[in-house]
């Protein structure tokens, strides 16, 4: 009798332990996938960006669509932003108000997107503008017009991470007003960016004592530029200013040392912050002067500047990955990119919330500058933010 006890005792015992180890092992399972469901099966956060990777601002948005792969892809591998993952999806403009109009409407009506980083240019920016504020969709633009972001009370839904032409113009008549320089002649094309350039150089001209002796035009596609500069020397400035993208920047500089006017110093836009100018212009870029982004100079910068350590960060990450130095434009992108990511950590992917963080936004330590939103200002930067250099040498060197 006992020994059936025994059997039957031993028996209940085995079926207690089987059930407590296939306890234990489900409660395990459970858990694993749980977690595997935070790492992998979370909900996406999406970042539309539209950039212009071809056609004639093909030298900007190259860049730009670059950093942002490089942010996103390195994001993903760190597990993405509270478990969800990034997927960033890019459109190229082609540098086509109307192809990047088409851009917006799609990532916003079939991608589903939560915020847009981009356009690259003025113009296409300023085309897409309506469309996110209609849809009531951050976009972070990473073009200079200071009409992008302008009238805030029209622009709720977008901001832009390139310093504004108000902030290079600025910059730039300071640096003139210092060195005694009061006369300009000033060039500049027919682009969004040329005629918002050229507006601003207009207007901030008797704040800085500055009197513009010549206001020439151009087109974006023209190749000689020597009747405008021809007629400038004419009229004896003690400096000339040209304002524009693309090859006709290239072209400003080759006109100015064929016409040996280096006697009249030439500024440029920011818009010639890029490396790639200075390979092509080889020794006829010496002398050329601008306000510059500070991720350009990042190895120029003091130790105790605050975005010392983002822009040499940046600049070793991108030159390491591509074999090709960094540029303003790659800037911006980050910016855009890394502004959109902020969001996303502190608020989640709702596009009303996203809007809501950027515009409070503080001491956003970036590539352009130190970012300082609010409901007055969606660029939040100012002319501080940008650093007047001379090309010496084929690089870039502080102006004296």
């Amino acid at each position: 009798m006992e020994s059936r006890r025994g059997k039957i005792s031993k028996v209940n015992w085995q079926r207690i332990l089987m059930a407590i180890f296939l306890i234990f092992v489900l409660s395990f399972g459970l858990i694993w996938s749980e977690r595997g469901t935070d790492a992998k099966d979370k909900e996406p956060y999406k970042i539309g960006a539209i950039f212009s990777v071809t056609g004639v601002g093909s030298f900007l948005g190259e860049p730009e669509k670059k950093t942002a792969l490089m942010i996103v892809e390195e994001v993903n591998k760190k597990g993405g932003i509270n478990g969800h993952p990034v997927e960033l999806i890019v459109y190229d403009d082609e540098s086509d108000t109307t192809k990047a109009a088409l851009a917006a409407k799609r990532l916003i009506k079939k991608d589903m997107v939560s915020v847009i980083v981009g356009p690259t240019r003025s113009g296409e920016s300023l085309a897409v503008v309506p469309i996110a504020e209609e849809a009531k969709i951050p976009l972070i633009s990473c073009a200079a017009s200071y009409k992008i972001v302008t009238p805030v009370s029209e622009r709720r839904w977008i901001f832009k991470t390139a310093q504004s032409d108000q902030h290079a113009v600025e910059q730039m008549y300071e640096f003139m007003r210092n060195k005694g320089i009061r006369k300009v002649g000033i060039l500049s094309d027919s682009t969004g960016f040329g005629a918002s350039g050229r507006e601003e150089l207009l207007r901030y001209a008797p704040h800085y004592g500055i009197e513009i002796v010549a206001d020439e035009r151009y087109g974006p596609k023209d190749t000689d530029l020597t009747a405008q500069f021809t007629k400038i020397r004419s009229l004896k400035p003690d400096a000339i200013i040209n304002w524009s993208i693309g090859p006709t920047q290239i072209l400003a500089v080759q006109t100015w040392r064929n016409l040996g006017m280096t006697d009249i110093p030439l500024f440029q836009s920011h818009g010639f912050g890029s490396r790639k100018n200075l390979e092509i212009l080889g020794q006829a870029a010496e002398g050329v002067l601008l306000p510059i982004s500070p991720v350009i100079i990042g190895k120029l910068l003091p130790n105790d500047h605050p975005q010392k350590k983002v822009t040499v960060e940046y600049a070793n990450a991108y030159e390491t990955l591509y074999k090709e130095p960094v540029s303003a434009f790659g800037g911006y992108a980050w910016d855009a990119v890394q502004l959109a990511l902020s969001a996303f950590k502190a608020v989640g992917n709702d596009p009303a919330k996203i809007r809501d963080y950027l515009e409070g936004l503080k001491n956003f330590v970036g590539q352009s500058g130190v970012f300082n939103f609010s409901p007055d200002d969606h660029n939040g930067l100012t002319k501080k933010d940008l650093i007047m250099v001379e090309v010496r040498n084929g690089d870039w060197v502080l102006a004296k």
